[in-house]
């Protein structure tokens, strides 16, 4: 937990076997891209999610179909399956009666109060949470009238709006989202809404973009809220394979010192000094210890002379030039070999660190 970060006190709900809010850890989520009504893409692409570290996974549910593909997935899966339901209230029902761990609605979207409580007794009925998630995009016509566009003003109404209905029939089991595609005015409506309500906030930058926009738009906007102790779960939305999604999540935690997961890379941008091909190498490591758990922090420095120091808090790291690969730990040279075996032996010195460690771990 960081230590210059209070987060806010919220409730606690569970999706699934994941606690959220309530001071429990804040979970990495992502979204499928595949069509779910093919059940084995859709698992497949779930399973390689779940390795990355992806703690809740949403599926699309347009159409009937959709909703009955829940049942093989949630079967053959091992983190918690949100269902994603606009416009049709049956598709929820359904979606909770094959076996989804929650429900993602705007009951804006669902129709009549009698559709939305009829979405709500089957969230009662199965156990499952439901997240009311508000879009710039889809604000209800008489916020937009009143307030001339999707204010962040109007998204926080919105919200709140379907939370005062949903909590009068009698379901708390609630968590928040209320996204923009800009960081300002996503900032602003979490902030506020924070403020008024105690519920669980799922956050992020909806719509971010490619990778570049996406990252820095999610960097920044997911960053300055969870440095402000808000939000419970989160999402990067990037137009990319969604591992990349749960990859940028856990470097945001680990930035702000809020969840510590699998390797942390120190690699320098490389200078005139530089005589290997330090990018390839990076991406190398970089993939070889991408589905890691266990916290380390690992070095690929392009300079032999100040690598180590520059990077002397890595638990273990390489550097290379002139023919000539260097071992280093904690900033100190500890081997040296051929340069062309560089990656293998930063590999080898990573499951050598895991072996000391579990060895002097308490039993």
């Amino acid at each position: 937990m960081s230590a210059f970060i209070e987060r806010k006190n919220t409730r606690q709900i569970n999706v699934g076997t994941v606690p959220v809010g309530g001071g429990a850890p804040i979970s990495v989520q992502s979204m499928t891209t595949t069509d779910t009504r093919d059940s084995a893409a859709t698992i497949a692409q779930i399973r390689r999610l779940a390795a990355a570290g992806c703690e809740i996974v949403r599926v699309a549910v347009p159409d009937a179909d959709a909703a009955r593909a829940i049942g093989p997935i949630r079967q053959a899966i091992d983190i918690p399956l949100i269902a994603d339901i606009h416009f049709d209230h049956r598709l929820a029902i359904a979606a909770a009666e094959a076996g989804a761990d929650g429900l993602r609605i705007n009951p804006g979207n669902i129709g009549s109060r009698a559709k939305v409580q009829a979405v709500v007794d089957a969230a009662r009925d199965h156990g499952l949470a439901i997240r009311i998630g508000v879009n710039a995009g889809s604000l209800e016509k008489d916020l937009l009238t009143r307030h001339g566009h999707a204010s962040a003003e109007a998204m926080v109404e919105s919200a709140l709006r379907h939370v005062e209905a949903v909590t009068a029939m009698g379901f708390e089991q609630i968590k928040i989202s209320i996204k923009a595609s800009d960081v300002a005015r996503t900032v602003t409506a979490y902030r506020e809404l924070s403020r008024r309500c105690d519920f669980p906030l799922h956050v992020g930058v909806t719509e971010a973009g490619g990778l570049y926009p996406g990252i820095v738009k999610s960097a920044l906007g997911i960053g300055m809220l969870l440095a402000e102790g808000i939000g419970d779960t989160l999402r990067v939305s990037l137009t990319r394979d969604p591992v990349e999604e749960v990859r940028v999540g856990y470097e945001i935690l680990r930035a702000l010192d809020l969840r510590h997961r699998g390797a942390e890379i120190i690699s320098c941008p490389t200078c005139g000094r530089c005589r290997i091909d330090l990018f390839a190498i990076a991406a190398r490591v970089e993939e070889a210890l991408m589905t890691r758990t266990a916290p380390i922090k690992v070095a690929v420095m392009g300079c032999t002379v100040n690598g180590p120091g520059e990077a002397r808090e890595a638990d273990v790291g390489v550097a290379g030039g002139d023919g000539i690969g260097i071992l280093f730990k904690k900033g100190k040279v500890v081997k040296k070999f051929p340069q062309q075996r560089l990656v293998e032996e930063l590999l080898a010195a990573v499951a050598e660190y895991d072996r000391d460690n579990a060895e002097n771990s308490p039993r």
